[in-house]
């Protein structure tokens, strides 16, 4: 049902597929330039939008991504958490993230709705999963589909301690 990593043609990580990176490392370093309060992180994730994207696409993709950190920064049930650029780790909100993406782009509502609801406020879930929907739809007109993300996979995340790491 869901492509293996031998089936897509490619035998690298999983994060270092294009559109896995701009969700992961996107995520990571938008949030990182909120936590810090420093441009620094935020003038790296342009810079990986601009040459994994160019500068056009780049551009309109990293506003979507910065509405949704914003959108999503405002109503989490807890502080948003990640691990350092680059890591081959993710915690439980960078799972739910990229959970939430790949299953607006899978057309997996089952998925979507699954981490949406481990990420959101009950009041504000409207608000988050607009933000993503657009997000999810910008990278998808950028042939940037993430893979899909099983529901047992998500479900065996949500069960897990939150200060687990998943990979």
């Amino acid at each position: 049902m869901y492509p293996r990593t031998s089936e897509i043609g490619s035998t690298s990580c999983y994060f270092d597929r294009t559109p896995e990176k701009l969700v992961l490392e996107g995520y990571r370093r938008w949030t990182a330039g909120f936590e810090t309060g420093s441009v620094i992180a935020w003038e790296m994730a342009f810079g990986l939008y601009s040459e994994l994207l160019g500068t056009r696409d780049g551009n309109r993709a990293l506003s979507e991504l910065s509405l949704f950190i914003r959108t999503l920064r405002h109503c989490a049930l807890c502080p948003l958490k990640t691990f350092p650029f680059g890591s081959h780790h993710v915690c439980r909100e960078e799972c739910m993230t990229l959970g939430l993406i790949a299953g607006i782009q899978n057309c997996d509502m089952v998925a979507a709705r699954t981490c949406l609801n481990a990420m959101a406020c009950p009041s504000r879930r409207e608000e988050v999963e607009h933000a993503a929907t657009d997000f999810a739809k910008t990278l998808a007109e950028m042939d940037q589909m993430l893979l899909p993300i099983p529901q047992s996979a998500i479900d065996d995340i949500i069960s897990r301690p939150l200060r687990a790491k998943y990979h």
